[in-house]
């Protein structure tokens, strides 16, 4: 059915998407694959997020899931087997997931956006540039890091190659979520280095697990146009329940108007509180074209403000 159906509104060279489209295909699923600009404007993709504008979205029917952490959580619940948590390790695997997005990522794409820079259309510099560093975003001193930031590759790759000395995969011998937030950035760099076969080379069990994590594949797409998806969440109706969390620091309380938005700045989706656990927060919003959909958040990584 429409509204059981996975939508992923991605585009291929997205590394973010490729940890989705990886542990889509760990879980073996059928999945929509509806292809979205590179750059802003999205038109056909702001009226499901409200403005939140980073790649991946997942649309389910007329819950909108934003930012891997959430959709990778969405997808383990709805679908658990095989789990992405073989032989447990559920919280460690997301804490990987803290250093692999978060002082990992920034290293591989400062080495990848030097690398790309000579080719580099103007406006994806100038919008990638500020997205990934900051306003204050000048391609000089990100080529000043470079070297810095390469040897830093080095060391982290090297944990993973260490890791994997005597195991097929991250947890062992089947694949998991650490696989999938480890690969995506392999995945990035070989293809963004002008050596990065070279570079890669020295790590002599990360290629070969490279290529069994690569030979999962992403699962059964197909593709979707962006207008079949708005259509698809226009017909239903939001499936999220309403979940208060008596244990909130923030005391956020089901109904109130607020407004998120990435920590590290972007633009803000305002509505209706309508979910909210430590890990997870929805709002209820409306848009002209689509009507009512629930727009999901993970709590790490956004700020949330009453309106």
């Amino acid at each position: 059915m429409s509204d059981k159906q996975v939508i992923l509104h991605h585009y291929p060279q997205s590394p973010v998407t490729e940890k989705v489209r990886v542990v889509l295909g760990m879980k073996g699923l059928s999945w929509k694959s509806v292809e979205i600009p590179r750059l802003p404007p999205k038109p056909n993709l702001m009226p499901l997020t409200g403005g939140y504008r980073l790649t991946p979205v997942m649309q389910i029917g007329a819950d909108v899931y934003c930012d891997t952490k959430c959709i990778i959580r969405e997808l383990e619940r709805r679908f658990p087997e095989p789990t992405l948590f073989p032989g447990g390790a559920h919280g460690m695997a997301w804490g990987v997931g803290q250093w692999t997005d978060g002082p990992l990522f920034q290293d591989v794409v400062t080495v990848a956006l030097v690398e790309m820079s000579p080719n580099m259309p103007p406006e994806f510099l100038a919008d990638r540039g500020p997205l990934y560093f900051g306003p204050g975003f000048s391609l000089d001193d990100i080529k000043a890091k470079y070297m810095e930031c390469l040897a830093n590759v080095r060391a982290q790759f090297g944990w993973v190659d260490e890791r994997l000395q005597a195991r097929d995969f991250m947890l062992g011998s089947e694949p998991g979520l650490p696989d999938a937030l480890a690969y995506y950035l392999v995945w990035f760099l070989r293809d963004r280095m002008a050596e990065g076969d070279a570079f890669l080379s020295q790590f002599k069990n990360l290629v070969p697990w490279e290529q069994r994590v690569k030979s999962i594949g992403h699962g059964a797409p197909e593709d979707m146009s962006d207008l079949d998806a708005l259509a698809i969440a226009r017909d239903v109706t939001p499936q999220t329940p309403e979940q208060s969390d008596p244990g909130d620091p923030t005391n956020l309380t089901i109904g109130e108007k607020i407004a998120v938005e990435p920590a590290t700045g972007g633009p803000v989706v305002t509505g209706i509180l309508h979910a909210v656990s430590a890990n997870h927060l929805a709002l209820m919003r409306m848009d002209d074209q689509v009507g009512q959909v629930c727009v999901h958040f993970p709590r790490m990584g956004y700020r949330v403000k009453r309106v």
